[in-house]
């Protein structure tokens, strides 16, 4: 996505053809096993990401990118989350049956759900099972009166419990990262990073689980105050918002320490693998059915740019995705697996469609989950 040289038209030309690429051996793949890149007998995980319309919710994709193996709790989120959709149909019967799933669910596997807790998180959770329940037995009352606007508040509300209660279920990180990037910072968890423009703030949280490399190199940044005052280089409306680029010749971050360019590498996570991927993109490995874990399906996803043909040639500079469905309809994105996500856009969203090139980044800050940034060992 950092094409110094490259045009946009030029890079939706080599993603259409590498889509109609794709297409071709899918059809010539059907029924056959899936790949492996590097012949890993690490078992799979049942994927946490319900079948169905591909999910543009940026919360959403941050709640099933947890490396949560609960499958109960799974349930009830999937059952909450389905809502979102019925709503729209205004289909009520459906709403009331997922609501009576999630409550059935909550009461009859309470045990199975604090079994992945800490011990002495148990009474944190038992709380929060408690107030999921009164907030279900709230939305119910919601959907019995047809309430558009109540149901979706109600909604979003109980989901936000029902993240906090799998947070509690993450007790450890993972993965081991490759010891080759040892010397690069990482993120061992997640951040929430602000950064105010000069159109206004924008929060983002930034995902260790998915991409510990990618964003604990982001975070570092920001903790070094390197996005401060820089301008915004690109402003592509309903495409991409680019920013990062340092002044002077440099094109990324120059470590003072090394007085070397910091590379990051590409890092894809995909959906029913333990670990990400690093270093080549799913398209190169063949792997065209494999979808990440965070895709660019929502409006303001960020990612890590880099130059088109080196794809651990990333540093400094990201951008935000401005989604246009139209265009690049979420599910079916030709930048996933091409590009790695390490965060979504949760709060401001409406400030990003306002800003155009030459707007600047006046600050940016880590407002929550500074400590789960390791930086290298000296």
């Amino acid at each position: 996505m950092l094409l110094w040289s490259e045009s946009i038209a030029n890079v939706f030309k080599r993603l259409l053809e590498t889509a109609i690429m794709a297409l071709l051996l899918f059809s010539l793949s059907l029924g056959l096993s899936g790949a492996w890149w590097n012949g890993s007998s690490t078992p799979k995980r049942e994927s946490s990401m319900p079948p169905g319309n591909a999910i543009t919710d940026p919360k959403s994709l941050l709640r099933y990118a947890l490396p949560v193996k609960n499958q109960e709790i799974r349930r009830i989120q999937n059952s909450l989350e389905d809502i979102s959709e019925q709503v729209r149909g205004r289909r009520w019967g459906p709403m009331q049956a997922d609501l009576r799933r999630a409550s059935l669910l909550l009461t009859t596997r309470e045990s199975d759900l604090l079994e992945s807790i800490p011990e002495a998180q148990i009474p944190q959770g038992q709380d929060l099972i408690a107030t999921i329940q009164a907030e279900i037995d709230s939305l119910k009352e919601a959907v019995e009166a047809e309430n558009r606007a109540r149901i979706l508040q109600e909604q979003k509300q109980v989901l936000e419990k029902v993240g906090d209660l799998e947070e509690l279920m993450v007790q450890d990180f993972p993965f081991e990262v490759p010891s080759e990037y040892d010397n690069l910072p990482q993120l061992k968890g997640r951040a929430t990073v602000e950064v105010v423009t000069s159109k206004g703030p924008v929060t983002i949280l930034v995902d260790g689980y998915s991409a510990p490399v990618t964003a604990g190199n982001f975070v570092d940044l920001v903790q070094r105050g390197f996005y401060d005052g820089l301008p915004f280089v690109r402003s592509e409306d309903k495409y991409v918002l680019q920013a990062g680029d340092p002044p002077g010749p440099e094109v990324g971050f120059i470590d003072p320490d090394t007085g070397e360019y910091r590379n990051i590498p590409l890092e894809i996570l995909v959906r029913g693998e333990e670990e990400p991927i690093y270093g080549i993109t799913l398209e190169d490995l063949g792997l065209y059915r494999e979808q990440p874990i965070l895709p660019f399906s929502a409006y303001g996803t960020v990612a890590l740019a880099r130059p088109e043909e080196d794809p651990d040639g990333g540093s400094s500079q990201f951008f935000f995705f401005l989604f246009k469905a139209e265009l690049t309809p979420a599910g079916l994105n030709l930048l996933d697996g091409r590009y790695t996500v390490f965060g979504y856009a949760i709060e401001g969203q409406e400030v990003l469609g306002q800003i155009k090139k030459g707007d600047k980044i006046e600050s940016a800050k880590v407002i929550e989950g500074a400590e789960n940034l390791v930086l290298p060992q000296v």
